[in-house]
């Protein structure tokens, strides 16, 4: 009876496992799919709807055919937020990203390759005045106009903010660091006590940096007193175009603001690079075993 009982269990015990193993119970789950267009359901994290990166993007889901992706719009301070928490839990995350900016020096990651060349080459921060700054304000246009400095200055007041400072005072700091390289930009420039001056800018880490920088400069080596108008990068142009801005130094080209730039030329005056080697793109952790938009495609 008791050898009868033990055969019965262990036959109860096989068929058991049997049915464990056809069924998955029981067993460790595992990822539902490999495919990184299920891992982070189907959405890019993007920015303001207002950026060129942003239609840049747009194109890139049609010409590489996406046609099952989503650009989530939002903030450049949303996209890092998201990025932020994603990256501590080691999950899969895709967003917008261009440099210079802070998040490549506290993450590790990568840029999609873009073998259609959506977002083009390398770009540049350039310099944009009103028409008519250079006879009202000769001392401005000439400060502007030299403004020039490098991505490592950049991310130097970026990473400043990032770490608590505010953007004046991170912008203070480097504008007495680098004192010669500031002696420069305002060599055998007149002073302006007290002329009024408005430098509008969009909210993205890097541009908050530059517009901080010029500030600085303009105030206390010049005696400009400067306002700073945030906007959204249509306003931004419209602004300066229309007048009612003297400057910007936050205009991305040859890409990003490319729309923006041929609807008002001809209202401006670009007074060039004020920095060279940026790059934008879809940007992933190095965790990701992605290299290439191409990868976003289902097989």
């Amino acid at each position: 009876m008791k050898k009868r009982n033990r055969n019965l269990l262990w036959m109860t015990l096989c068929l058991l496992g049997a049915a464990l193993l056809a069924t998955g119970c029981g067993a460790k789950s595992s990822d539902t799919s490999k495919f990184v267009g299920d891992q982070v359901k189907y959405e890019i994290i993007g920015i303001d709807p207002g950026a060129g990166i942003m239609k840049a993007t747009s194109q890139a889901l049609k010409d590489y055919g996406l046609t099952d992706w989503k650009l989530v719009e939002g903030s450049s301070t949303a996209m890092t937020a998201a990025l932020d928490r994603a990256y501590k839990a080691k999950k899969p995350i895709i967003v917008t990203g261009w440099t210079p900016h802070w998040m490549f020096a506290k993450y590790d990651l990568n840029y999609l390759q873009d073998p259609k060349g959506v977002y083009g080459a390398a770009e540049e921060i350039h310099t944009i005045a009103r028409t008519g700054l250079k006879t009202a304000e000769p001392s401005a246009y000439a400060v502007l106009d030299k403004f020039e400095w490098t991505a490592a200055d950049m991310e130097k007041v970026m990473g400043a903010v990032m770490d608590g400072k505010k953007p004046e005072a991170a912008a203070a700091d480097w504008v007495k660091e680098n004192a010669a390289k500031v002696d420069g930009w305002v060599k055998d420039v007149p002073k302006a006590e007290g002329r009024k001056l408005k430098l509008a800018y969009v909210a993205w880490d890097s541009e908050i940096a530059s517009t901080n920088v010029v500030k600085q400069v303009l105030e206390s080596r010049l005696g400009y007193k400067v306002d700073m108008l945030q906007v959204e990068a249509g306003p931004m142009w419209a602004g300066v175009a229309g007048g009612d801005v003297d400057a910007i130094v936050a205009a991305w080209l040859p890409t990003t603001h490319k729309d923006y730039y041929e609807k008002f030329k001809g209202k401006f005056e670009d007074l060039g690079p004020n920095l060279k080697g940026t790059k934008i793109g879809l940007v992933v952790p190095k965790y990701m075993e992605i290299n290439s938009i191409e990868d976003l495609k289902k097989k």
